[in-house]
């Protein structure tokens, strides 16, 4: 506290900054600080403004650096992004050029009905009535106006019956059998995003069937009934581990089961989860991790459900049978204990088989994961990008109110030099 002296005050008046403060507000409201002593007071209010000018200078100092830092960070991110564009553009039109040439060669060997098997995987999808899966394969094959919905058809994948392909007919009908109708017309999206998108609810939580594939369904005439299930990438829990080195299709690095012996069972085929084809876009960088189907999607479906050449061999191999196993005659065991006995059951809609038109050779297959690797890239710059903004535009709105306080401070310290 202060008190009137017959004795002279230092110049430089050691003050905190409440003082400092109540100094300010005193001149802002007109009321002396010190008391009687009008000499005094300036100089006591000239120390003020002279500490408070000092740190908002400091301050506006260290954020102009802060500007000059997240500028940079952005011409690097937007140049990172343009060589990105640019070396994706040179891969496609490699490919573009393979392209040209392979068709032309197939078309002379007759050797162009690949898409068949796909196309009536389609076609099953398409009969079964109000259903969400059908209305899904009509916005992905382009039947709708797809500027309308870019937030479905980016965050939607497909139909998991769509999304990978078996070597022949009867794995086809093994595995579709296995998962059942539900999971095969089942929704797959990359995150919520995609969910939230497909089904929209109103303030009251009941859905709101003018948006969204209930909105898309009656505008086909094709309204949706009842329930559909939707998978979820970026919520499954993924497989952990290596991938199969040099493997162009990314199969899991899975130990083959071993009896007690230590031997591998007889009959022993594969792993469910690596008989299934994935297309090359859809073999990584699906998720903020970069993980493709394989390690999410399929591994989740199928786990470590084993194969077997016959049932007897399967049966035999009881003992390392852990997520369940099939047999290429028709044997199922779903889990540990929980035997599927009787007929086979023909479900509706089964996976696409795999034609030899789609054995590309092993350059294409890498350059087209370049690309793919390329955009997951771009879109993590891109999101990098978007943060470097928002930070930016709140150091710079600090700086502008600092330079406002400083240019009022200084207005107004003038009074008191």
């Amino acid at each position: 506290m202060f008190h009137q002296s017959n004795d002279k005050l230092p110049l430089h008046i050691n003050m905190t900054s409440a003082q400092e403060s109540l100094a300010l507000m005193a001149v802002d409201n007109g009321v002396p600080s010190l008391g009687g002593n009008a000499h005094i007071d300036n100089l006591y209010k000239a120390e003020c403004f002279a500490r408070q000018s000092q740190k908002l200078q400091d301050d506006l100092e260290s954020l102009g650096l802060k500007i000059k830092h997240h500028e940079g960070n952005l011409r690097f991110l937007k140049s990172q992004e343009n060589m990105l564009d640019e070396y994706i553009l040179d891969v496609q039109v490699s490919l573009g050029k393979y392209h040209s040439s392979s068709i032309g060669a197939q078309v002379e060997n007759g050797n162009l009905d690949g898409s068949q098997s796909e196309e009536n995987t389609i076609a099953q999808i398409s009969q079964i009535e109000n259903s969400a899966a059908r209305v899904v394969c009509e916005l992905k094959n382009g039947h709708t106006d797809q500027a309308s919905n870019p937030s479905l058809i980016n965050n939607v994948l497909g139909v998991v019956a769509t999304l990978g392909k078996v070597e022949d007919d009867n794995l086809s009908r093994i595995f579709s059998e296995y998962l059942g109708l539900d999971h095969m017309l089942a929704i797959v999206c990359k995150s919520n995003e995609g969910i939230k998108h497909l089904e929209p609810y109103d303030q009251k939580g009941k859905i709101n069937k003018s948006s969204g594939l209930h909105g898309l369904g009656s505008s086909f005439s094709k309204p949706l009934d009842g329930r559909f299930l939707v998978i979820c990438l970026e919520d499954l829990r993924p497989y952990v581990g290596e991938l199969a080195a040099g493997d162009p299709q990314k199969k899991l690095a899975l130990p083959k089961p071993r009896l007690p012996n230590g031997t591998c069972p007889s009959g022993f085929i594969d792993f469910a989860v690596n008989m299934i084809n994935v297309e090359i876009a859809n073999s990584s960088c699906l998720t903020a991790s970069g993980l493709g189907l394989r390690e999410t999607l399929f591994y989740s479906l199928f786990s470590r459900l084993q194969v077997y050449k016959t049932r007897m061999e399967m049966m035999s191999a009881l003992p390392c049978i852990s997520n369940g196993a099939l047999s290429l005659d028709g044997g199922m065991i779903k889990r540990t204990g929980f035997f599927s006995l009787g007929s086979r059951k023909e479900v509706e809609v089964r996976f696409p088989i795999t034609s030899e038109t789609s054995n590309l050779p092993v350059d294409y297959i890498k350059a087209e994961e370049k690309i793919k690797i390329s955009k997951w890239q771009k879109e993590r710059i891109c999101d990098d990008m978007k943060r470097e903004q928002l930070v930016l535009n709140l150091v710079k709105q600090d700086f502008d109110s600092k330079k406002k306080l400083l240019v009022s401070l200084l207005s107004k310290s003038s009074s008191y030099a």
